[in-house]
């Protein structure tokens, strides 16, 4: 039942599940649901009540006005016409410049007015309100939050991000449904629909697919074209090639992200939180940043030394964490894959491999969820700047346990037997078994685990009607939608959302291609195959399978940006030890006169990796010269302003004193 029209611009947006009751009251001012309505109107938004099979929703959408109202009050700073970020004022609305879809508001910013409206609906009377549901009654105190009142009380379930429908299927068609256009995308809209963190990583995911072409095209030629004496010379050469394609592309990845940046109006404050972090552990001798800054303010020679203190000790604690973390990857997860790799080369039947690589997928699953716990734990010791910071603190401690994980295997094989064929085996089984199965349960769990979610409600509708025969029909979308699978990361869901898991399986992807080369050289093309695909999958996913994605500020890639560099440096270093022995007729690796000239390419590639970074800019020249334009154009106006502001000072001291 509908309780409040809606405007033609303003869109549902959020949706907040409650229980359908058994006992309805009688007098609705001392109704929860009825109190939590009007409480919703009253700060200024527009309210739909939908009832559904198993639940009751509340839909709710924020007018222009009243998402301007709030950003003015949270002092969110927006993108002006001459680059400079300023707070919003609802007066000057046309001094912001808008977003690529034509709203004012990012959906970030627009989310974070929806929750500082939601839980700042507070008790403001003298007294406590009784309010009653299902025969229950609740005390909302003074001074409460009455959201999180009822969340207290199971009340209400949950607060989820709503689809836009027009923008959802329009996306499809354009986004999802458009394979003939391989990995173009239509990153501004992604953008305006999902925020930036999003919108950045199908943005690197379709450059390094676009990429990968090249090499996919020089491996394909290496694996179908006999060169015969000329294999000793075409491989060094195709690994010199891939290790500058690599190097290039990151560099020329940085110079996309800030075209990206300068094209999107994304706030500088939002995009890279400051200031210092609140230590989430209690006992912690470290003092909150209020209580360092009253401090630094009332004696600086003091401040400056607590300051000193907070820093390095919270550095100290990082590095204490990481070194737990890699000390028990070598002392725990190393002789379990070791040992895995070991059994599996000496197993003499087919059987055998199979039951040991079974116990080896259920314990290294443990093993791993196990450790993502632990790094969680100890994140929580460390200072860390912001939530993005936090993010990436998981992100490098996790992808340790998944390099062991992932790698080590592959390592055995290739250095410490020099088991070619063994080792082709390996990566072909890698790259295509488990890239396609990881597709098809990444994709088809989440669908899996909707149906399921549906089934259980019918089944319980059911026995609620008796022995009825009559289909029950899920009506209302906002129902699907909470039916639908969060997206969530599999490792840290405090602090990462599903994108952890999207990365993570472009990291690995490209550690494999890149690692093992020269021994594969068709492993890209699979990796181009398998990305194209990977596009599409992962946008009828987020638009078709799971809810709508919370939105994160975060306008870079992060730490996995690091994390590739990282695996070129190693793939230099491996791809050199695998060259050191060249393969002969007998299937075994051989130590040839070349070692002195492949030390000599290391050393050579090692130095262009770490000096590229001084040819190639990180920023394009239109970005430079657009952000000087906009600080000339900022210092003009703020010189002016400051002029008249002098002297009309003056004037008005001229005025006082003649006035004496």
């Amino acid at each position: 039942m509908k309780e409040h029209g809606i405007d033609d611009q303003s869109v549902f947006e959020i949706g907040v599940v409650i229980p359908r009751r058994v006992m309805q009251v009688k007098d609705e001012s001392f109704d929860c649901v009825h109190v939590l309505v009007e409480e919703f109107k009253k700060v200024g938004f527009v309210v739909e009540r939908v009832i559904g099979i198993a639940d009751e929703f509340i839909k709710l959408a924020a007018p222009l006005e009243t998402l301007g109202r709030v950003a003015a009050a949270l002092q969110i700073k927006k993108r002006t016409h001459i680059g400079m970020d300023l707070q919003f004022e609802v007066d000057e609305v046309e001094a912001f410049v808008k977003q690529p879809d034509g709203s004012v508001f990012s959906w970030c910013e627009r989310f974070q007015c929806y929750c500082h409206l939601i839980y700042g609906i507070v008790n403001n009377s003298d007294s406590y309100v009784t309010l009653e549901f299902d025969g229950e009654q609740i005390y909302w105190e003074t001074g409460e939050c009455l959201l999180q009142k009822l969340e207290s009380e199971n009340i209400v379930k949950q607060v989820f991000p709503l689809h836009d429908e027009k923008k959802r299927k329009m996306l499809l068609r354009s986004w999802a449904f458009h394979w003939w256009d391989l990995t173009n995308q239509p990153i501004d809209e992604i953008y305006s629909y999902y925020g930036a963190k999003i919108a950045i990583y199908f943005a690197f995911l379709g450059m390094y697919t676009r990429w990968l072409l090249f090499p996919a095209a020089f491996g394909l030629a290496l694996q179908f074209i006999d060169f015969g004496s000329l294999r000793l010379v075409v491989f060094p050469a195709f690994f010199i090639v891939v290790i500058l394609w690599a190097v290039m592309f990151s560099q020329f990845w940085k110079r996309k992200n800030a075209a990206l940046l300068a094209r999107w109006p994304v706030s500088s404050a939002v995009a890279d939180e400051p200031g210092y972090t609140i230590p989430g552990k209690k006992g912690c001798s470290l003092q909150p940043p209020m209580e360092l800054i009253k401090v630094f303010e009332t004696d600086k020679v003091k401040g400056k030394e607590v300051f000193r203190r907070y820093e390095w000790f919270g550095r100290f604690l990082r590095f204490r964490n990481d070194a737990i973390v890699i000390f028990s990857i070598i002392c725990l997860q190393l002789p379990f894959e070791l040992a895995y790799a070991h059994l599996f080369e000496v197993a003499g039947s087919d059987t055998i491999k199979f039951g040991l690589t079974a116990i080896y997928l259920c314990a290294i699953q443990y093993i791993t969820k196990f450790g993502g716990k632990v790094c969680v734990k100890l994140i929580k010791y460390e200072n860390n700047e912001n939530t993005e910071k936090r993010a990436d603190s998981l992100v490098y401690k996790v992808f340790g346990l998944y390099f062991m994980q992932t790698y080590i295997g592959v390592f055995y094989h290739a250095l410490l037997h020099r088991n070619f064929s063994t080792l082709r085996k390996v990566l072909i089984q890698r790259l295509l078994l488990s890239e396609v199965l990881e597709n098809l349960v990444e994709n088809s769990l989440p669908y899996l685990k909707y149906t399921y979610k549906k089934y259980r409600v019918r089944r319980k509708k059911k026995k609620e009607k008796g022995e009825s025969r009559e289909k029950i029909q899920f009506t209302s979308r906002v129902e699907k939608e909470y039916l639908k699978p969060s997206y969530s990361a599999s490792i840290g869901e405090e602090l990462e959302d599903g994108l952890f898991d999207d990365f993570l399986e472009l990291a690995l992807q490209f550690g494999m291609i890149m690692m093992f080369a020269c021994a594969f050289p068709p492993a890209f093309a699979f990796a181009a195959l398998n990305n194209i695909m990977e596009i599409r999958t992962d946008a009828l996913k987020l638009l078709a399978i799971l809810r709508r994605p919370i939105p994160r500020a975060a306008a870079t890639v992060g730490a996995w940006l690091n994390i590739f560099q990282f695996l070129t440096v190693m793939s230099i270093c491996t791809n050199c030890a695998l060259l050191a022995w060249l393969y002969d007729e007998e299937g075994k690796w051989k130590i040839e006169p070349g070692l002195a000239a492949i030390l000599i390419i290391e050393h050579v590639l090692l130095m262009i990796k770490f000096g590229f970074s001084r040819l190639v800019p990180e920023e394009p020249a239109w970005v430079k010269a657009n952000r000087a334009k906009h600080t000339i154009q900022t210092q003009d106006m703020c010189s002016k302003k400051l002029l008249r502001t002098i002297s009309g000072g003056e004037r008005k001291f001229d005025i006082m004193k003649k006035l004496e």
